[in-house]
């Protein structure tokens, strides 16, 4: 039995690059030669830089998503099986997810660590997450790795007896670690991102559940490498996606 209270975010491969918002906004004007002039020769580089930064911000300023498309990301992701049923409503990306019909799943299960807040205050819509006394933290503890042995052990015991894996994964609790690849492209993620993070600043606030919000930071902080200029327009228009 293995227990975990992180995730785990990689990116697979990715064609995502702030010059693909350009060429693609630019075909608007430029036609077909949107290519070959995506840089303008006669400018000095510093210049360039500075007029590309500003056609980002104002497609994301004014809402113009297309353009922010036209690039891909694909991600390996490892959570617990409720965070994909949550990443999954998004309908933003391209899933796929290992099959506990094909194959026999590990024992790696969540279980919350000191630093998750355990105490909801308020009523849905407008509630907050406070922390949790040592003894409400040492009671979901105890619990969860019960439980989680408890129903691994079925698992395995039904599988012993000749049961399908089908079958057998039925009294596996949402807490079990499952992985899977997420592709998507620049638009969508910030769209996720805007949902599923918390941040100063955001024009919308939002209220995601932890457990999501750390895959969505560790994708964010990947794909701002990929794309600082996109990033940073994000930012200065209050983490809205276009």
């Amino acid at each position: 039995m293995r227990f975990r209270s992180d995730v785990t975010v990689e990116l697979v491969r990715s064609s995502a690059h702030d010059s693909d918002v350009l060429f693609a906004a630019r075909v608007s004007t430029q036609g077909e030669q949107t290519l070959e002039t995506a840089q303008n020769d006669d400018l000095d580089a510093e210049v360039q830089a500075k007029r590309d930064r500003g056609l980002i911000n104002y497609l994301m300023r004014d809402r113009h998503g297309s353009p922010f498309e036209h690039n891909s990301m694909t991600f390996y992701v490892q959570a617990p099986i409720f965070v994909f049923r949550e990443f999954m409503r998004h309908r933003m990306a391209s899933y796929n997810e290992e099959s506990g019909r094909y194959r026999e799943l590990k024992p790696t299960f969540y279980v919350p660590g000191p630093q998750r807040n355990l105490v909801q205050v308020g009523k849905p819509g407008a509630y907050e997450f406070h922390e949790g006394s040592d003894e409400q933290h040492r009671l979901v503890d105890e619990q969860t790795r019960a439980v989680s042995t408890e129903a691994f052990a079925s698992y395995q015991r039904m599988l012993d007896a000749g049961v399908a894996r089908e079958v057998a994964r039925i009294v596996l609790p949402l807490n079990i670690y499952s992985s899977m690849y997420v592709t998507v492209n620049a638009r969508s993620l910030m769209n996720f991102i805007s949902l599923r993070t918390t941040r100063e600043g955001t024009t919308f606030p939002s209220f995601p559940q932890r457990e999501i919000e750390m895959c969505a930071e560790k994708m964010e902080d990947i794909w701002r490498e990929l794309m600082p200029a996109t990033a940073a327009a994000f930012d200065k228009n209050g983490r809205v996606a276009p």
